[in-house]
């Protein structure tokens, strides 16, 4: 009878250590946790357009207009994020500080849609500790760091690639980035983004947990650039 106790009671103590110890981990990861302007690195998340309208379209989902109209949108920023080295803060500001009409209407080029930049202001760049005019500086700089490989400026045709020629091809065409560096993200079939860690001061840096996360598919599709013709049709 003894004996039985005292193994219930281990099980017992194993059980709550386990409860611990999941319990503990994100408090102990999450000590700054929302806190603006405390975090580790960023990580530029540049999102294949023709992917995000393509998928859009098939899903009957209203796609942002003025990115899956006729202009021949290729990668766009889809946000700089700010990361801790395990996990990120989100929603650091609610609500968030307000942002003017030309600093939406200055982030376009770069970021094709007016949801866009007010998503990103508010889920991550409030995070940055920034004001919106220095935080959105701060995603021109990062932005101006990363050459996009020759290959994929004007793509005509789909193209089947895998993840690490992806990969490869980014680290070939900015010299210090590593394989560590940067994550390729997909859905069932196509490339949908390529995430490159940065510190703060805009230099390529390796970042293990992002780096863990990336797509593990075989092949990828990569639609084409939208021409002012097809999106006619």
């Amino acid at each position: 009878m003894f004996a039985i106790r005292l193994r219930a009671a281990c099980i017992a103590i194993a059980a709550i250590a386990v409860f611990a110890l999941s319990v503990g981990a994100p408090l102990a990861q999450d000590r700054r946790q929302n806190e603006p302007g405390q975090f580790d690195f960023f990580v530029l998340s540049l999102s294949w357009s023709p992917s995000f309208c393509e998928a859009s379209s098939e899903r009957a989902v209203a796609p942002r207009p003025e990115q899956c109209g006729s202009r021949p949108y290729s990668f766009v920023v889809h946000g700089l994020w700010p990361q801790y080295e395990r996990g990120f803060p989100e929603y650091c500001q609610v609500p968030a500080p307000k942002l003017s009409r030309d600093i939406v209407s200055s982030m376009l080029d770069l970021m094709p849609s007016p949801r866009l930049v007010f998503h990103g202001w508010q889920r991550h760049g409030t995070c940055s500790g920034l004001p919106p005019r220095a935080f959105f500086e701060a995603v021109r700089k990062a932005r101006a760091v990363v050459k996009i490989p020759q290959q994929y400026l004007a793509l005509g045709d789909p193209l089947t690639v895998t993840p690490d020629e992806v990969e490869d091809a980014f680290v070939k065409a900015n010299p210090g980035l590593t394989r560590t560096g940067i994550a390729v993200s997909c859905d069932a079939r196509r490339l949908k983004e390529v995430r490159i860690c940065l510190t703060k001061d805009f230099k390529f840096q390796e970042c293990a947990e992002v780096d863990r996360r990336a797509c593990r598919r075989d092949q990828l599709t990569m639609p084409p650039v939208r021409s002012a013709e097809a999106a006619a049709r």
